[in-house]
């Protein structure tokens, strides 16, 4: 079964040009990479379970790591984007962040705290706190920001768009904040 693309990551996919490059963490059998893919992005996939991501080879360049465990695999790298969805590892937030693109945009939506009173995850390692993507991509210009309940399924989830500026002579970039004419905030 293939999970449906996220709707917070259709809404904020339009700030990224085609050929851009996209990082998909913890990307699991890929449903933002081929999202991403169709839109004639680079992509590159990690994850740590390499018979998720096999199928995914034809599309991306795919990185079988433990990024939990192990060291960052992309030391060095940044990326037009950086897609993050239902994954948590606080300690990995700064590098997260760190490997956004000048010009770039991060696009991340998890559980929030809450989620333990709806189902799983319910461990507070897993929940992200009140603000605590705010807090974390301090740096960045955020463009939209969610804390709370969403019913179909029930869940609570914090998400963000954040941008980093493309030079320090130009620290407001021009952003649609929809797509086009009629847009809707998905």
């Amino acid at each position: 079964m293939t999970l449906a693309v996220s709707p917070w990551v259709q809404r904020w996919s339009h700030l990224l040009p085609s050929g851009a490059t996209v990082l998909d963490v913890a990307c699991g059998s890929g449903r933002h990479v081929r999202w991403f893919a169709q839109r004639a992005c680079r992509v590159t996939a990690v994850d740590r379970d390499a018979a998720a991501v096999e199928p995914l080879r034809s599309m991306a360049e795919v990185v079988v790591a433990d990024i939990e465990d192990g060291p960052w695999p992309f030391d060095g790298r940044r990326f037009d984007a950086v897609v993050v969805t239902n994954y948590l590892w606080r300690s990995l937030l700064p590098t997260l962040v760190g490997s956004v693109a000048e010009g770039g945009v991060l696009i991340y939506e998890t559980f929030a705290d809450g989620n333990q009173t709806v189902g799983k995850p319910s461990r507070p390692d897993f929940l992200l706190q009140p603000g605590e993507l705010l807090r974390a991509a301090n740096g960045l210009r955020v463009v939209a920001y969610e804390d709370g309940f969403l019913d179909a399924p029930e869940r609570f989830v914090q998400r963000i768009t954040a941008l980093r500026s493309a030079s320090a002579s130009d620290p407001h970039p021009r952003h649609l904040l929809t797509s086009g004419p009629g847009a809707s905030g998905g």
